[in-house]
């Protein structure tokens, strides 16, 4: 009996025309092609640049970062005064890019989530009314939203001069939280001996709800099962934190913020620039997360939905349990790059005053030094490195999600 053997699986020696003609190397051969061809290309463009650079008399520094900066920040998240350097204004900026951008991802998950669960309702009112929501704010810019909301709150919330007095005709929130056109006044935490100790135990209970939760729904899983979770949870978030906090006697107080002149003074100010831009990314990127959520939903059987009725389930259970689970395998991929759009769009906060990386390190420091391409590659930088970290943490979280396979 005679045997033939493939062509593409005879052992012969390599030879140089594999590399074009054998399907196994030449989708190799023209990526490295390809990855020669944009190292030459980007080496060119940066050999030009610099002889421009030369023959203008300038060269590439980054000096200035360490002159003083000479200008203000209004929100301060650390510490910080006009004769810092321009490194630490920038510092605060990306700070400030930051925390905005993390308090807009987490406000408009929740809002998109409870709006594209509600757009679905079987109530015509809730369901119109988020449907309005969502269209009236998708086809909107963005930017529009965010000089919308600073100018109506800006006009609609007390002078912090009607807090005065016994004839005041404005009042604090729970005698703690103050709400002024200036902004908001909160209390703020003061750390005394033990409070690292303290903070710990917070985050282990915060660590241990997480747990208790994962283990609870891996019973139910497993065995059908079904472990109570808000009173436990309750308890391990409270509990351990109360018994620290009067063991170690007291060693976290809260300063409260006290009108004090024309202006309140102690605890956190949040300003009506961060409130506003806080506001503005968060609901009109809820939108679009809305209908993410909404597509997610529809995309699971209904069958899944009949079956989990039949054995049962109320509606909130399943919708936690065997609906939201699969849905969040559609839902995540575009949540991305949502939560991309986000970070990127808090660089109109300079339209409200709002000092974030863009308004001082692309803004005053590149001004008053005039170094733009330095300036500017540290902005692209900032950016790229926050964009993928946001990526690389929600790629991480998808795979989780995907189906297993048996």
């Amino acid at each position: 009996m005679s045997t033939t053997t493939d062509p593409d699986t005879r052992p012969d020696g390599f030879r140089l025309g594999m590399l074009i003609n054998d399907t196994r190397y030449r989708s190799y051969t023209f990526q490295f092609i390809a990855l020669v061809l944009l190292i030459l290309g980007l080496g060119y463009l940066i050999s030009n640049l610099l002889d421009n650079l030369a023959r203008a008399g300038l060269n590439i520094s980054w000096a200035f970062l360490g002159e003083p900066a000479g200008y203000d920040i209004n929100q301060r998240p650390i510490e910080y005064t006009s004769q810092s350097t321009h490194a630490r204004a920038s510092m605060v900026g990306a700070i400030n890019t930051l925390i905005v951008a993390f308090l807009a991802c987490i406000s408009a998950t929740v809002i998109g989530v409870v709006a594209g669960v509600l757009r679905l309702s079987n109530n015509w009112i809730v369901s119109k009314l988020m449907s309005v929501y969502v269209e009236a704010f998708r086809n909107v810019p963005v930017l529009i939203w965010i000089l919308i909301i600073f100018l109506a709150m800006s006009n609609a919330l007390p002078q912090p001069r009607t807090f005065r007095g016994d004839d005041a005709t404005s009042s604090m929130l729970f005698d703690a939280i103050a709400v002024t056109n200036r902004g908001v006044y909160i209390p703020s935490f003061v750390n005394g001996a033990g409070s690292l100790i303290f903070w710990i135990v917070v985050i282990a209970s915060i660590v241990g709800v997480f747990w208790y939760r994962k283990y609870a729904k891996k019973v139910l899983y497993a065995t059908g099962r079904m472990l109570p979770t808000f009173l436990p949870s309750l308890g391990i978030l409270i509990v351990p934190g109360l018994l620290a906090y009067f063991i170690l006697g007291r060693p976290v107080t809260l300063e409260y913020p006290e009108l004090s002149g024309f202006n309140f003074k102690g605890g956190i100010h949040l300003r009506l620039s961060l409130i506003a831009l806080w506001f503005a990314l968060a609901i009109y990127t809820g939108a679009f997360i809305a209908e993410n959520v909404r597509a997610g939903i529809q995309a699971v059987s209904k069958g899944q939905t009949e079956a989990a009725g039949a054995l049962g389930l109320r509606p909130g259970r399943i919708m936690n349990l065997v609906i939201l689970p699969q849905a969040l395998r559609v839902i995540i991929p575009p949540l991305i790059s949502q939560y991309l759009n986000i970070t990127k769009n808090s660089s109109l906060a300079i339209a409200v005053g709002y000092m974030d990386i863009t308004g001082t390190l692309g803004g005053i420091t590149l001004n008053q030094t005039g170094r733009a391409i330095e300036a500017i590659l540290l902005l692209m930088l900032f950016y790229l490195v926050v964009s993928l970290s946001i990526s690389a943490i929600m790629n991480v979280y998808n795979n989780r999600m995907k189906l297993q396979e048996r």
